[in-house]
């Protein structure tokens, strides 16, 4: 934020006094020395870890991710930089970048099956989805205070919240994946983060597609500094992904011209000529490519405005025209039937739900010797068992759930002092 007169309740934060804007600067040194920031290089992006230490992970996708909306900040500023109404409610590179490196914190270890498994085990007790635990990790388990969590500014809680849904409001009876939410259990955070705006404003915000049948609600909103996030994320995903199916050998030159002549993308001469340097030997060429492809995708953003909102921070949103947002969906399916959809990988990440199932199985029903004291002295009326092993769980990296699986499951020789 450049505008130091904006409202200060943007920079509140639960515990302690906020009053300069650099405290964006402060959250995003929060989230980058956090133990779950950390344990995102851990956590299975596309392929999964241990298979390469040259492929992404959750952490190098969400430093990408916050260079994207880094960018995109910078861009807008530069487009609206005479319009008064708008250029000082475009988000600093502190603010932007604290949201992007932070969206991920809450995935558990192996990516959506390892989601999928948690949800089914606490589908009626509570719930789990990533992005409601993300919520959750920033307020109440960081480690940044004692009571809330990495205790950031509610601007910054403001942009993560990308689904602002109560759980039990969307759930419906679709059992195989959760509905995008906020968890229940942090519900009063919601509350307080949405108390700078009327009530008006933040009963519309919070407005939803009610679940049906065996759908799940949806949520019908985004802050302004959420829709660069998540324009950032897929820009991400649809050109950092592509990149690594590439350099997997997944893709090459013939299944990318056919997808792109069965994509409907309005600029098919453009994909078909960059197929050649895409799918070079030489590796800069390449890297020039997917340069020039980020650089496409951030200067087609622009603002729209939603009226039937009052404050700017909800009616603001960042947008790209349809053909390009065919041309980011195009690649992001491109990205999922060349790589996540392929045999190999499911294979991988079916091992990996059934690892999150099983521990999750096993420390429930032997919490007293399988949960980690720490855990154990969390149990409350207010946070069940269920929660606190959902919490230790989700917070585990791929590689730390699969050698406590050994530990617990196989007859594999370990000594009492290996390191999980």
């Amino acid at each position: 934020m450049a505008d130091k007169n904006y409202d200060s309740n943007w920079v509140e934060r639960r515990e302690g006094t906020s009053t300069e804007w650099n405290d964006f600067a402060r959250d995003r040194a929060r989230i980058i020395h956090s133990a779950p920031f950390r344990r995102l290089q851990g956590k299975t992006q596309v392929l999964g870890v241990g298979e390469s230490d040259f492929y992404r992970t959750r952490l190098t996708h969400s430093l990408e991710v916050a260079q994207i909306g880094s960018g995109i900040s910078e861009h807008l500023k530069y487009k609206y930089k005479d319009d008064e109404e708008i250029k000082w409610f475009i988000p600093n590179i502190y603010l932007i970048e604290a949201i992007c490196l932070a969206h991920d914190i809450g995935h558990p270890p192996y990516g959506h099956k390892g989601e999928r498994s948690l949800y089914k085990a606490l589908r009626d007790k509570e719930g789990f989805e990533g992005n409601g635990q993300t919520l959750r990790i920033c307020t109440k388990l960081g480690d940044a205070s004692k009571k809330n969590g990495l205790n950031l500014t509610r601007r910054t809680l403001l942009g993560l919240v990308k689904y602002p849904g109560i759980y039990s409001n969307l759930l419906g009876n679709q059992t195989d994946k959760p509905p995008k939410c906020i968890l229940d259990t942090e519900k009063d955070d919601l509350e307080w983060i949405l108390k700078a705006f009327s009530i008006s404003d933040a009963t519309k915000f919070q407005e939803i597609t009610p679940p049906s049948g065996h759908t799940h609600g949806q949520t019908l909103h985004k802050s302004f500094d959420c829709s660069i996030m998540e324009l950032a994320d897929d820009i991400a995903y649809a050109v950092h992904d592509l990149e690594d199916a590439i350099a997997l050998g997944f893709l090459n030159k013939q299944k990318w011209n056919d997808f792109v002549s069965s994509s409907k993308i309005a600029d098919e001469f453009y994909y078909f000529n960059i197929a050649e340097k895409l799918f070079s030997e030489t590796h800069f060429e390449r890297k020039s490519v997917i340069s020039n492809l980020v650089h496409r995708f951030i200067d087609a953003v622009y603002i729209i405005e939603n009226v039937s909102f009052e404050d700017k921070l909800l009616r603001l949103n960042a947008v790209v025209n349809d053909v390009v947002k065919n041309e980011i969906k195009s690649l992001k399916n491109m990205t999922y039937s060349s790589v996540i959809d392929k045999y190999e990988i499911q294979t991988l990440e079916y091992r990996g739900g059934r690892i999150v199932g099983k521990l999750y199985e096993a420390i429930l029903e032997n919490h007293e010797v399988l949960l980690p004291k720490k855990y154990i002295e969390k149990i409350s009326p207010g946070n069940i068992i269920e929660r606190v092993v959902c919490d230790y769980i989700a917070g585990m990296t791929d590689h730390y759930a699969a050698r406590l699986y050994d530990r617990i499951f196989t007859t594999n020789v370990s000594s009492i002092f290996t390191k999980l």
